[in-house]
């Protein structure tokens, strides 16, 4: 699959073609459905909790006599039945990591590369040629590469000047090519690329 590379001026410098390998995939529905879920579950921190009755302070005298005061009988003011009272049953800290082979990562990974591709949703540039942040400089580039909004932008290794020109806008974000991942695929309409992270991909995910 060929598609149309820009330079940094925003002209079309040629066509480039997407490595079969990656781009030219069976999707695979049910691999990118599990890695999209394990990254969620990954990003949770698992701190949530809540006392159980031996863990509240207090509690430790008989509130009130056990007969002759017509009340129903209590043994401690810390009881789940009482205001102030443990939590049955409540979330404890715990791990939600879920672990999965790296075939069947980079199986999900290039099935949605495979999925942005054959939507036309794949831009690729020459690089970015900065000299300073510049915002409207990237946007430009954007725009003339045919990315209006929601775009993903993976770079070969860290710019400081691309990432500063990109941070004023909320709908892309900058990635590096070795920590692409699902979920950054599927919550932007759009993948940007230079050459350079291009190649990185086909070593890494090929």
């Amino acid at each position: 699959m060929n598609v149309s590379s820009f330079g940094a001026d925003g002209e079309r410098s040629g066509e480039i073609r997407l490595p079969e390998s990656i781009f030219g995939q069976e999707p695979n529905g049910s691999s990118m459905h599990q890695a999209y879920l394990r990254q969620l579950a990954n990003a949770r921190q698992g701190t949530a909790k809540t006392k159980r009755r031996g863990e509240v302070s207090g509690g430790g005298a008989k509130p009130y006599r056990q007969k002759g005061t017509g009340r129903a009988r209590h043994g401690s003011i810390r009881e789940p039945s009482m205001v102030g009272g443990g939590t049955v049953f409540g979330p404890q800290p715990r791990s939600f990591a879920q672990r999965m082979p790296r075939k069947m990562r980079r199986l999900a990974l290039r099935s949605a590369l495979s999925v942005k591709a054959n939507e036309g949703r794949v831009a690729v540039l020459d690089g970015f040629e900065l000299e300073e942040p510049k915002t409207r400089a990237v946007v430009d580039l954007l725009h003339a590469a045919g990315v209006e909004n929601s775009a993903l932008v993976v770079l070969p290794a860290s710019n400081d000047l691309v990432q500063r020109s990109f941070n004023n806008l909320p709908w892309a974000k900058v990635v590096l090519a070795r920590n692409l991942n699902l979920y950054d695929l599927f919550t932007h309409e759009h993948l940007v690329l230079t050459k350079d992270s291009l190649e990185l991909l086909e070593e890494n995910f090929a």
